[in-house]
């Protein structure tokens, strides 16, 4: 029989190296009980949806009624499955700053980053961040990948988005969303004459390249956007998750937004929620 992870790492001579290779497993082990406590929420809830009893559902598992009442109410809530599971990557791009030419991050980007972190930590799921280089190049084919980035400033997700059989990103005169099942623009407020404190946004689920995966991609077609995304996210997380749970789907998000701020006042669904798989 071969040796247990505790009996392998016990035998480690090397007394800083067994450390590390301790924590990283003692790590991924409660990585392991956070996803797996998810999914028991997750299932009880489903069965119940259907129509079982909590009852039923301790007779079936062989749990008692009072185990499963535990289970439903402790552990990580399911819905935090829709930004990912585990250790999650969020990327946001680099800008070219106007003045001097640096590469910088926008304020709004940072501000989401910072907000979805703590939306991630609030469900067990730790996020580690890094930056879309000037130049776009991207690699798409990892789990547990968010990205919040548009077509203008990478051609790897520009190609992306093209994957959507849904909606489209459409550069007339300024970037619009175009819904192709109804024909409706979305045109920014900014973009318009006269101006208004509105945006519009993409957020989706898209095939990963490799197709071994998705990745879970949003951003407003000016900063606002990509806040009011954000704050939908945060609000409405379980309405996502029950709509369109882990699979892939795209829609768009109106965004009403304070014009001294940019911070979004209302973010809402303009345009139906679309799985994919249905289309």
């Amino acid at each position: 029989m071969p040796p247990s992870d505790i009996e392998r790492i016990a035998a480690i001579d090397d007394p800083y190296l067994l450390l590390r290779t301790a924590t990283e497993r003692l790590n991924a082990a409660q990585q392991e009980v956070t996803e797996l406590a998810r999914l028991r929420r997750r299932v009880i809830q489903k069965l119940h949806a259907q129509g079982m009893s909590y009852a039923q559902i301790a007779q079936a598992a062989g749990l008692t009624r009072g185990r499963i009442h535990q289970i439903r109410h402790t552990g990580p809530a399911p819905e935090g499955a829709f930004l990912g599971t585990g250790t999650i990557t969020l990327a946001t791009p680099l800008k070219r700053e106007a003045t001097n030419a640096r590469p910088v991050v926008a304020m709004e980007d940072v501000a989401a980053a910072k907000r979805l972190e703590d939306l991630a930590r609030g469900f067990g799921l730790s996020m580690e961040l890094e930056h879309v280089p000037l130049g776009g190049e991207i690699d798409l084919n990892r789990p547990n990948l968010i990205v919040i980035c548009g077509p203008k400033l990478s051609p790897v997700m520009g190609a992306l988005y093209e994957t959507d059989p849904v909606l489209d990103w459409v550069k007339d005169g300024a970037w619009t969303l175009r819904d192709t099942r109804t024909g409706t623009i979305y045109r920014s407020g900014s973009d318009s004459d006269p101006a208004r404190p509105v945006d519009y946004a993409y957020l989706g689920r898209l095939p990963r390249p490799d197709g071994k995966g998705n990745v879970l991609v949003f951003t407003g077609i000016h900063p606002q956007g990509t806040l009011g995304v954000v704050q939908l996210i945060t609000t409405e997380i379980a309405t996502l998750w029950g709509q369109a749970g882990d699979g892939r789907f795209s829609t768009v998000v109106g965004v009403e937004y304070d014009p001294e701020t940019g911070e979004p006042v209302t973010a809402e669904l303009a345009s139906p929620l679309y799985r994919h798989e249905d289309t």
